[in-house]
Formats: structure tokens, sequence, C-alpha cells
């Protein structure tokens, strides 16, 4: 892996990190990272990795009812 090169121009509202591990199931595993709260999360779904994505832009706008990260 390589340097991330972040520009913040104030407007980023999330900026994640996908590893893949595994691919199984005709699906990913992996890890995601929120770059903004430097938060690590694990996933065993591509539809699980995007359901974080989804909750983790809802919690910045105050729309999320429940929160995984």
């Amino acid at each position: 892996m390589g340097e991330i090169n972040k520009q913040d121009n104030g407007n980023s509202k999330g900026t994640f990190e996908i590893s893949v591990k595994f691919t199984q199931n005709s699906t990913w595993q992996g890890q995601i990272l929120w770059i903004e709260k430097n938060q690590k999360q694990n996933f065993r779904s591509a539809l699980e990795m995007l359901k974080l994505m989804d909750e983790a832009l809802a919690e910045d706008t105050g729309e999320s009812q429940e929160i995984k990260w």
C-alpha cells in the first residue's frame, strides 16, 4: 500500500479506504477505514460494506437511527 494523499477542502463527508482480504461466496470480505474519523470496521459482504458507508454518511448528517461504527 502506498501513502494516502488526502486533500480536504471542507466539503468531504466520507472518505473510505477499502481493503479486500478474501473473495468467498461471490462477494468480498475485508476491512473498511473511515478516514475522517479514523475508525475501522470489518465487513463480510459487499452489501454490508455499502451499508456501513451509508450509515457513516447518515451519522454525519444526523439521519441515522442505528450506528454500527
